[in-house]
């Protein structure tokens, strides 16, 4: 506890925050029963509201821990929920409900299959639709729409992280309990570990009278130097994935009861959480000295440093990041939350090693730049000339635009509608659970596009592959690379008429 009381700790801590644009920072810490937290500049830029350690924040996917838990809880509970096992085919337990592209999926994915994303299910994540959406999805229909969506490795080959099966995860505690997720959260584990101001959703905490301390979510926009300031959305289409709002104080104490097996984390619970199922980082890139690769748990992730285990879990949304972590050998864990997804590791990076290694009293500095350094290397190596594909110059649209207007359905990915804007073709997705839009600059042969993808929170400009299927004069179909892992396999959708969600 001496380092992070120390004024060193502090200073360092609010330079990166400066240099990396970081406008709150909110840390605690446990080592064995003591427990420590603080916070560090603004939880809103514009009133310059302190953040505090009881500020709130969206955690986005160190939620999962709770999700595994979760079901953890119904497998240890052979009298209510005998059939829920880590080996139980998700079809069995679900029925009609879950049901996978092929057969063979189907006939064979296991609740912990789900839970260490093996499934070979990729993240698909613009295919859910948010509460903007004319129909928004839950957890129900996001587990029925797996069937539409492709697969793209076999099952337990290969570890792809995806956000859905821990909504279908969601979805399974809701289905087993008869309770919602948020009441069965509450219920288990928020009031019995006193997290009295943790919700699931922002819309949650508001009703409980905790508007007033979430946390603004911030970007930095470099173009324009200034911060774009953003309210946390409610997600519920996300759930089991994310979307729970906490502070540091009442985080540390998740955190604490993982480490110390306390109120619904007994033993048994707990060694079936991190139990190790499949290799994050197979090419053990980018680690750190004495540091193993990574393996994923179920909600937790797993690696070795210095022959210690540490476990634990980041997330990442719009406006938001958080990582927590605890090293069970050492007794000791800490959970450190911002409002900025902008950011680089620096900062975590500085407070992990810094503190890890004060408790190992390992000898020697600690770098704060360690995973910067890689980083900056890497974006450097991105950018060869000899390692990028070769540009292809844009050549003229000469096809009148209103040959591909109109509305394009994919079962999967719902329906697009293009249009034009500012003379180019243009599609508005803000009513997906992830918000964008895309903006088609024409390549070549009137069918070939690069679709600029920005996020409706964010701005940043990502490029996508896009192409266009004629019959006679007009667009019939239109293929997006919106899923990488699927090897340069687009997802087409055909023009349609008519209400084809219905």
């Amino acid at each position: 506890m001496d380092v992070f009381h120390s004024e060193t700790f502090s200073s360092k801590i609010k330079e990166l925050m400066e240099e990396h644009h970081i406008p709150g920072f909110s840390i605690a810490v446990v080592h064995g029963d003591q427990v420590a937290s603080t916070g560090y500049g603004y939880a809103d830029v514009k009133s310059s509201k302190p953040c505090t350690a009881d500020t709130l924040f969206d955690i986005a996917s160190s939620s999962k821990s709770l999700t595994a838990a979760a079901v953890a809880l119904l497998v240890d509970d052979d009298t209510k929920y005998p059939e829920v096992k880590y080996e139980a085919i998700m079809s069995h337990l679900l029925p009609d409900d879950f049901v996978m592209p092929k057969a063979e999926y189907t006939e064979s994915v296991t609740v912990e299959d789900i839970l260490s994303h093996r499934s070979g299910m990729p993240r698909h994540d613009i295919s859910y639709m948010g509460p903007r959406a004319a129909k928004p999805d839950d957890a129900r229909s996001i587990t029925r729409n797996l069937r539409n969506l492709a697969v793209a490795a076999p099952l337990r080959v290969k570890h792809l992280y995806c956000n859905m099966m821990y909504t279908v995860a969601a979805h399974l505690v809701e289905v087993k309990t008869q309770q919602s997720f948020s009441s069965f959260l509450e219920e288990r584990f928020f009031r019995p570990l006193a997290m009295e101001s943790t919700s699931v959703q922002p819309a949650r905490a508001r009703e409980k009278g905790f508007g007033d301390r979430i946390a603004t979510g911030y970007y930095w926009d470099k173009e324009k130097s200034t911060y774009r300031g953003f309210e946390p959305p409610d997600c519920p289409e996300g759930e089991g994935a994310g979307s729970i709002v906490t502070s540091a104080n009442d985080f540390i104490k998740w955190v604490k009861a993982l480490l110390h097996h306390e109120g619904p984390i007994n033993k048994e619970v707990y060694k079936g959480l991190v139990r190790l199922r499949s290799i994050a980082n197979p090419d053990a890139v980018r680690l750190e000295p004495f540091e193993s690769p990574g393996f994923y748990a179920a909600g937790l992730e797993v690696y070795y440093y210095r022959g210690y285990t540490v476990v634990g879990h980041d997330g990442m949304i719009s406006g938001f990041k958080s990582q927590f972590f605890f090293l069970p050998e050492l007794d000791f864990g800490v959970a450190m939350l911002a409002n900025t997804s902008s950011e680089d590791e620096s900062i975590r990076n500085f407070v992990r090693w810094e503190l890890i290694n004060a408790v190992l009293k390992a000898r020697g500095e600690v770098s704060a730049k360690g995973s910067t350094d890689k980083g900056e290397k890497k974006q450097k190596e991105s950018d060869d000339p000899k390692e990028k594909e070769e540009e292809q110059e844009l050549h003229p649209q000469t096809t009148p635009l209103s040959a591909y207007v109109g509305r394009y359905w994919n079962p999967g990915y719902h329906s697009f509608t293009v249009q034009i804007k500012d003379e180019k073709l243009f599609i508005d997705a803000s009513d997906r659970s992830f918000g964008f839009t895309l903006t088609f600059d024409h390549k070549s042969d009137q069918t070939k596009y690069i679709a600029h993808l920005e996020d409706i929170y964010e701005g940043e400009d990502e490029e996508l592959k896009a192409e266009f299927v004629f019959e006679g004069d007009r667009a019939v179909k239109l293929g997006i690379l919106f899923e990488p892992e699927l090897e340069e396999e687009l997802i087409w959708f055909c023009k349609s008429e008519g209400d084809m969600d219905a």
